[in-house]
């Protein structure tokens, strides 16, 4: 791994050199796949896994643009902490440069629960995390708080290793997930015992850690960021989400101002812009069609489960699937006596609360990917000549996680329904 300059307001670019044409991934929340156990970047076929000490050693040393390059799909994991990477730039040095650094100050309280997991941001003038973690069986219960600036993260977190517990090796080993892991760059927690290869850094090094990989995931916005963070049993994936809707709360003063600004002059071809043309179609009042329905949802036959949208009105839409015998499923699924499997009216009540959340200015162009569904019931068969009415309401959409409760009914009677949880995602 090698850390090059880079010009100013580039941010952060991790660039494999050992691939055809030098590919290079921007370090932002949009370009998160993946967020097991550590926080993995990618664009088409290209992926770098487990940036987050790189780029917490960035932002600790308030390093705004660089280049990362890499020979392999994810930078070397030395001893498990950011201590190598940390001397790297120190032998490197820092140079300011003249542009303005533009930081973003939260400007109102940021809340977010994901199972055990709870985080919020509060507004404040420097970058501060306070920290609690533990495991699931509420062992090595840990405490700290710091002020991020570079003498804190060289001194208070970038030499807290990163740790696992015992009972989680084998699951790893199995899936592939720690080829490269031995007690030289991980610290091992078998139930009351501590297997490591030298004493521990910190008498709290775990939570240290954890902030150490929120500092890196939180990064991901692209500038720098102001605000008291706190954290209880943080994970990756809740640290890119609430970096999420902190990106959300810095576009919403952008998509204010152009919801308020004079329409742009229209195109010589008198044709509005795509992205214009979805918000003008999915709005209150609004009715749509098959060939409107595809200009908004990415899915085509046969998995299109959507034929018309009768009804959008706050937060609830009414839309409706015609089903035909000619339906391609109905070859394989009871031939002989036909009904419509209940998974694909399940995927037509979240495609169809897809369509509703296209409401919102800042969701246009995004993709819904179905995440879980609650309380599923199927009341009653649905057969070939039925036409199957989705009625969705949106229960909750914060950031880019999303809940709906849909009802499908044929003639005025539910046959099905379901609380749905959806995440938005570029396109």
């Amino acid at each position: 791994m090698t850390f090059l300059p880079a010009e100013p307001d580039s941010g952060i670019r991790f660039r494999r050199v050992d691939l055809e044409g030098r590919p290079e991934i921007e370090a932002r929340v949009d370009n998160v796949i993946e967020t097991n156990r550590s926080t993995t970047l990618g664009k088409g076929n290209t992926k770098i896994h487990t940036v987050e000490h790189v780029l917490a050693t960035f932002a600790g040393f308030g390093i705004d643009n660089a280049i990362v390059e890499l020979d392999a799909n994810e930078p070397p994991i030395a001893d498990g902490s950011a201590r190598e990477y940390c001397k790297m730039i120190e032998e490197a040095g820092i140079v300011p440069q003249p542009e303005r650094r533009d930081a973003y100050t939260v400007s109102e309280p940021i809340e977010l629960q994901m199972g055990e997991t709870e985080m919020a941001i509060f507004p404040d003038d420097v970058l501060k995390i306070t920290c609690t973690s533990s495991d699931k069986q509420g062992r090595f219960t840990q405490f700290f708080s710091v002020e991020i600036s570079p003498k804190s993260w060289e001194r208070d977190l970038a030499h807290a290793r990163t740790f696992c517990f015992y009972e989680e090796i084998e699951f790893l080993i199995k899936n592939g997930l720690i080829k490269g892991g031995s007690l030289e760059n991980a610290v091992v927690v078998r139930d009351d015992a501590i297997l490591t290869t030298e004493p521990l850094r910190y008498p709290n090094e775990f939570v240290r850690h954890k902030m150490l990989d929120i500092l890196g995931d939180i990064s991901l916005l692209g500038r720098p960021l102001c605000g008291h963070l706190i954290a209880v049993k943080p994970s990756h994936t809740a640290n890119c989400e609430l970096a999420r809707q902190i990106s959300a709360q810095m576009r919403k003063p952008l998509i204010i101002a152009q919801t308020f600004a004079p329409p742009p002059a229209p195109p010589r071809n008198g044709l509005s812009p795509e992205a214009a043309a979805r918000e003008n179609l999915v709005r209150d009042g609004a009715t749509l069609d098959t060939m409107q329905i595809m200009k908004v949802l990415p899915h085509r036959y046969p998995f299109l489960m959507v034929d018309k949208v009768t009804k959008i009105l706050d937060n609830k839409i009414t839309a409706v699937k015609n089903v035909s015998v000619n339906e391609p499923y109905f070859q394989g699924h009871f031939p002989n006596h036909p009904i419509m499997p209940g998974v694909l009216q399940l995927e037509a009540i979240a495609q169809v609360a897809g369509l509703l959340t296209l409401k919102q200015a800042e969701n246009l162009g995004k993709l819904a990917y179905f995440m879980a569904a609650d309380g599923v019931k199927w009341r009653k068969p649905v057969r070939p000549g039925d036409t199957l009415v989705i009625d969705v309401e949106l229960t909750k959409a914060r950031g880019r996680v999303c809940k709906a409760k849909g009802v499908c009914s044929v003639d005025g009677e539910a046959v099905s329904e379901a609380e749905v949880t959806f995440m938005l995602v570029d396109a």
